[in-house]
């Protein structure tokens, strides 16, 4: 069931929120729980119910080994092993659906490509994570039906955000979370309505771009690729983030605050800056779960024999505690989107962007600070963007060949004639190139949302800084406002395609 669909904005969402809180009322904490949970599976089965025991299986498996663990604090290697298999047996799951078929493919073995069930990949981290702070005494919140609620909750079950235990288990035992809010209402819809528009009016409109230009690589001239990996690269920023705002949205219409998960990553002034914009919730993951980890196994090795640290790394070390985990946490990150080679490159181009930006931090000269002028921030915003197209065009490519191929058109080496691949679509090449101009200057300018709704908390932890005369308030003007960008999001429904991330 997608956000963006009628009888999810129509019939399920008004049914979901109204029931949890009747239940409340009615039968207290207990049964509003189950009753949110009940319909979260609601949700998941509604695209295949033959995988909803998938979820339930994997959901008593994590749990069962959690609460092992738990049991266990006086047995440290039987708690290892306990983490062992419990994170084997997630990611031996998450395998064979997402990444067998093609590994055989690779060696010539065939076999049928299996349905990968929707949000294996967010499920299964969430709860590797979860096993892990148990592991490491980090959780105290260990019910059963919080932890169901934790892994199940519809708004993140099927792209994100990655949730943490701590950040939601509070908020489920939390009385007050079972009472309605009018300003939690208000907030959520205008947050909801925000992410539509953004799904429905600006990111399935770049759809038909992308689709043509990346289907005729090997003969796209210089405009029309550099047209194409633009309105991708504008639809992925759109979707990613309409997607995030209504996950928000929905959160907070019962009375649930998400983290942030994207906060206009197209400012971004370095690739390190961007990736702590853009999915922000997978970067602290991998970062929590895997840099720092390596990282500090490392620093802590040299530092027992005695290697100094800071700007006395030296090449050596540097690559050592930086490079090394950087590549391995970025080529995990690329693979974890798919399992071609081009989320693999995606990674390591990644990592080499990273790696240059965290060698210049360390040795450029103490004394040589950025320039901080208009045209010193756009250059670096400029460069950035550049280098997150060309990571773009790799990642929507669907071979290394036709990344290839799209890039070199994109440098002219396909010739400089300026036609359009598919006159039939009714779009010419200037209406195309006039939508993606402007959608780049609501990218690059516009405040984001959490920015204009900033003053009534609608992330956990605080993103950018008010927006000045855009702050929400509870008014007439803004209650218009909201209504009709609501209803043009719904008038647009009708053409409107999956989130991108679900295919993740």
């Amino acid at each position: 069931m997608l956000f963006s669909s009628y009888v999810f904005v129509a019939c399920f969402l008004p049914a979901a929120v109204c029931g949890f809180f009747v239940t409340a009322r009615l039968g207290g904490r207990p049964m509003a729980a189950l009753w949110l949970v009940a319909a979260s599976f609601i949700f998941y089965g509604w695209w295949n119910p033959a995988f909803v025991p998938l979820l339930v299986a994997s959901i008593a498996f994590n749990y069962t080994i959690s609460r092992l663990i738990g049991r266990t604090v006086d047995a440290p290697r039987v708690r290892t092993a306990l983490l062992v298999m419990g994170i084997g047996g997630s990611l031996g799951t998450l395998i064979y659906f997402k990444y067998l078929a093609t590994l055989l493919g690779y060696l010539r073995i065939p076999m049928t490509d299996p349905i990968l069930p929707l949000g294996i990949s967010f499920f299964t981290f969430t709860q590797i994570g979860f096993l892990i702070d148990t592991r490491l005494d980090a959780v105290s919140e260990k019910g059963p039906l919080n932890y169901l609620l934790f892994v199940t909750f519809f708004p993140h079950l099927i792209a994100g955000p990655l949730l943490h235990h701590r950040e939601m288990m509070p908020q489920f035992a939390n009385p007050a979370t079972y009472r309605i809010s009018g300003e939690n209402m208000a907030v959520g819809f205008g947050i909801f309505a925000i992410g539509l528009a953004k799904k429905t009016l600006l990111a399935d409109q770049l759809s038909p771009i992308a689709i043509v230009g990346f289907a005729h690589p090997g003969q796209i001239a210089l405009l029309p690729a550099w047209q194409a990996a633009l309105a991708y690269s504008l639809q992925l920023y759109f979707d990613f983030s309409g997607y995030s705002d209504m996950a928000i949205g929905i959160a907070r219409m019962f009375n649930i605050r998400f983290p942030a998960n994207f906060n206009s990553p197209y400012k971004a002034q370095s690739v390190i800056e961007y990736w702590q914009r853009w999915h922000m919730t997978l970067t602290r993951y991998l970062t929590l779960y895997l840099y720092n980890p390596i990282a500090l196994r490392i620093a802590r090795g040299r530092a027992s024999r005695g290697r100094p640290g800071g700007r006395k790394l030296g090449l050596s070390g540097f690559a050592a505690t930086v490079l090394f985990p950087t590549f391995v946490t970025m080529t995990f990150a690329g693979v974890w989107h798919g399992s071609g080679l081009t989320f693999l490159v995606f990674g390591l181009l990644h990592a080499a962007y990273l790696s240059v930006n965290h060698a210049w931090r360390v040795f450029r000269p103490a004394n040589r600070k950025p320039p901080c002028t208009r045209a010193a921030l756009c250059r670096r915003v400029l460069v950035t963007y550049l280098c997150v197209l060309i990571g773009a065009v790799v990642f929507r490519a669907d071979t290394l060949g036709s990344a290839r191929d799209m890039l070199a058109g994109m440098i002219g080496l396909h010739g400089l004639e300026p036609t359009d691949l598919a006159p039939e679509r009714g779009l010419t090449l200037l209406r195309d190139w006039a939508l993606i101009a402007v959608l780049a200057v609501v990218a690059l300018a516009a405040p984001n949302t959490q920015e204009i709704m900033r003053d009534h908390a609608p992330v956990l932890g605080t993103v950018g800084i008010r927006a000045r005369g855009w702050a929400w308030r509870p008014s007439l003007g803004w209650a218009m406002a909201f209504g009709c960008l609501g209803a043009l999001g719904l008038l647009a429904i009708g053409g409107s395609g999956e989130f991108l991330y679900f295919q993740f």
